[in-house]
């Protein structure tokens, strides 16, 4: 089982929900909710995303070690993979480091991901309450939000409003890399 379907398990046992209960709160299918507690299966950040607000945490919190430091500095050597997503359920699309882990007051979610060229194969957008902000670090962007598509490349950024309909993925046959930050209001 992994860390993080480990403390999705904790956090729902701890609230005595069941299984069944916790998909009734967010319209994942119950098979759906055991591979996330058991299987380590993530396609896309939206699911994670409800299951937090369903449990009523951060979606950080499914991350945090019970360590909180301030200032939080993540050591480039230190970055360790925290996410792993699979959009087509099968190859890795997406790996995601969190950069905030160990700050456990946090508002925002920063990230450093990987976005492999099989990313842009999961077309299907994502809308949440908040903000996200993108740096290319290197590769190309595809960023659609709303009916627009737009590339970006190394430098460039794009600030939106995560409520509109979104998908970030690899605008390129090589990989991308990108620093985010996410911010979802409580």
């Amino acid at each position: 089982m992994s860390t993080i379907g480990k403390r999705i398990r904790a956090y729902r046992e701890k609230q005595n929900l069941s299984i069944e209960d916790l998909s009734n709160r967010t319209t994942l299918s119950e098979d759906f909710i055991r591979a996330v507690e058991e299987e380590d299966m993530y396609p896309s950040l939206r699911p994670l995303v409800k299951l937090a607000r369903a449990l009523g945490v951060r979606l950080g919190t499914f991350m945090d070690d019970h360590v909180s430091s301030d200032p939080l500095i993540i050591r480039l050597a230190e970055r360790e993979e925290e996410l792993i997503m699979h959009p087509d359920g099968k190859e890795t699309g997406l790996i995601f480091h969190s950069l905030g882990k160990g700050k456990t007051d946090r508002h925002m979610e920063p990230f450093f991901i990987e976005l492999m060229p099989e990313s842009a194969r999961d077309e299907s957008l994502s809308s949440h309450e908040g903000e996200e902000f993108i740096v290319v670090h290197s590769g190309k962007l595809r960023v659609r939000y709303g009916q627009e598509e737009r590339i970006l490349e190394t430098g460039d950024s794009i600030y939106f409003n995560s409520i509109v309909p979104h998908n970030v993925a690899c605008g390129g046959e090589e990989k991308a890399e990108i620093y985010a930050v996410l911010y979802f209001p409580e």
